[in-house]
C-alpha cells in the first residue's frame, strides 16, 4: 500500500508542472477565443441607415414638452448611429470633436448630407 501511495505522489509531483504550464500557455488563448464567440456582430449599413431614420423621426416629433434629457440622449443616440455609417461607409467626420451646439448641429447635418450621397436613405422621404 505505501509504494502506491508513494507512486501516486510521485505521478502527482511530476504531472502538477507540466499542467500547470500548459494551463498557463493555453489558458489566454482559450478565453480569446471564447470573447471571439461572444462578440455582437457589426451591423449592417442597411441596418444603420433604418436605425439613422428610426430616431430622426423620434427626433423630428419630439414637441415642446418633451424633457431635455430625452432630447438629448436621442441626439446622442443620433450621433452615435451617425459615427458608425461614417465608418462603415468610410466618410470623414469631426462629431466627435465638437461640443453641443450649433457647430454640431452644423456638422450634423454635413455629415448626413456625406451619408445621402454616399446612398444611405436617412429619411423617409
Amino acid at each position: 500500500m505505501a509504494i502506491a501511495a508513494n507512486l501516486a505522489l510521485y505521478a502527482v509531483v511530476v504531472v502538477t508542472p507540466t499542467a500547470a504550464t500548459w494551463a498557463i500557455l493555453k489558458l489566454p488563448g482559450l478565453i480569446e477565443k471564447k470573447r471571439a464567440n461572444r462578440r455582437i456582430p457589426e451591423p449592417s449599413v442597411e441596418q444603420l441607415a433604418a436605425d439613422l431614420r428610426r430616431v430622426h423621426r423620434l427626433l423630428a416629433d419630439y414637441g415642446p414638452g418633451i424633457p431635455a434629457a430625452r432630447r438629448l440622449s436621442a441626439r446622442q443616440a443620433y450621433d452615435a448611429l451617425l459615427v458608425q455609417a461614417c465608418a462603415a461607409v468610410r466618410v470623414k467626420h469631426h462629431l466627435d470633436d465638437l461640443p453641443e451646439g450649433m457647430e454640431r448641429e452644423i456638422e450634423r447635418l454635413t455629415v448626413a448630407e456625406s451619408l445621402r450621397k454616399a446612398g444611405l436613405r436617412l429619411t423617409d422621404s
